[in-house]
């Protein structure tokens, strides 16, 4: 079979693959059931393999370039446009077949194990995180109802907690004593569980040079650091540093037309997780930059001069990501400006 590029429409259980000769004829239309697809591909020469960067797509991607192929992965936005007609599995393959032959096409690095593996513990702690939240604000309107209120923060709710369960000032129910009691045995739950994700991180991040370059710029530290490293993978899949920011979301949407140029607000394309890092570390330096005299004639300084708290962290969330880019591709290191000190979680 002269099959040079497939387009391979993943699924759970049944595989549609669509397949093209050399002039782009196509020789291959199958499905194939999950336990077969491994063996289908061991018994075809290499060639072109296209699929959608979605759920096990780098895993499916590690196997088959482990059996020679060639393995392109693209973001889902890119493929639809070359979808025909209705939206079924032979058309997502056939339309997946098209996109990976294109020269403009982007697409995604490919992921090791060890990069999801360190990301999957990012994604837990951040659930944890999101959860502890949730049981403190629950704690807290609860409370609320007998008259006792707590001010915002975690660790004014983890000081008070011990004296509202033992001080019979607080006129409350016994059985709210004892709801109180379980909630807060379960916020230690939660903290537990953040300082323990939080220790498999940081060994990590010891354990990887690139991830301690990236700590050094300002607003970034070893949580966000070791995030971008597993999420970037190969930094030479952009061409600069812009690209990289636009990727994370950190610039403006364009509606740019005629020759005229308008720019929009902030994307906000991209993680979601790795963007709200950057922007929280950004919001640490400039906090910390604020009270200092010594930076007033600082790039930074000079932009909260004349722009919002807000535009201004996000606008240093972008020049770190570029940093970023630069630090990976050329394996420099961090060499600080007249800014401020390293600061980020």
């Amino acid at each position: 079979m002269n099959c040079r590029t497939i387009g391979l429409d993943l699924a759970k259980q049944v595989f549609q693959i669509h397949g093209v000769d050399e002039q782009g004829k196509v020789v291959l239309r199958k499905q194939i059931p999950r336990q077969q697809l491994a063996a289908f591909f061991a018994n075809l020469p290499p060639c072109l393999v296209g699929m959608e960067a979605c759920g096990s797509a780098h895993f499916w991607a590690r196997k088959l370039v482990a059996q020679g192929h060639v393995v392109k992965l693209m973001a889902p936005q890119f493929v639809k446009p070359y979808v025909k007609g209705s939206k079924t599995d032979a058309a997502d393959a056939e339309a997946i077949c098209e996109a990976v032959s294109r020269p403009n096409m982007r697409f995604v690095s490919l992921k090791q194990a060890e990069q999801q593996a360190l990301l999957a513990v990012h994604r837990v702690r951040a659930g944890f995180v999101k959860a502890r939240t949730a049981q403190a604000n629950q704690l807290r309107g609860l409370l609320a109802e007998f008259g006792v209120v707590i001010p915002q923060g975690l660790t004014a709710l983890r000081l008070r907690l011990p004296v509202i369960l033992t001080q019979t000032e607080y006129d409350l129910p016994n059985m709210m004593r004892q709801l109180v009691a379980r909630l807060a045995e379960h916020l230690k739950l939660l903290d537990q569980q953040v300082a323990e994700l939080e220790k498999q991180i940081q060994l990590w991040h010891r354990q990887c040079e690139a991830s301690q370059r990236l700590a050094a710029i300002p607003g970034i530290g070893p949580i966000t650091a070791t995030a971008l490293v597993a999420s970037i993978g190969d930094a030479r899949a952009f061409s600069n540093g812009r690209q990289l920011a636009a990727w994370l979301g950190l610039v403006p949407r364009q509606h740019s037309s005629g020759g005229k140029q308008v720019l929009l607000g902030i994307s906000k394309r991209g993680d979601v997780y790795l963007r709200t890092l950057l922007i929280h570390g950004a919001r640490a330096v400039i906090g910390h930059i604020e009270h200092r005299q010594d930076q007033v004639g600082s790039w930074l300084q000079r932009l909260l001069s004349r722009r919002h708290r807000n535009i201004s962290a996000v606008a240093l969330a972008n020049k770190n990501a570029r940093i970023v880019w630069a630090l990976l591709v050329h394996d420099r290191e961090y060499q600080a400006e007249n800014g401020p000190s390293t600061l980020a979680a």
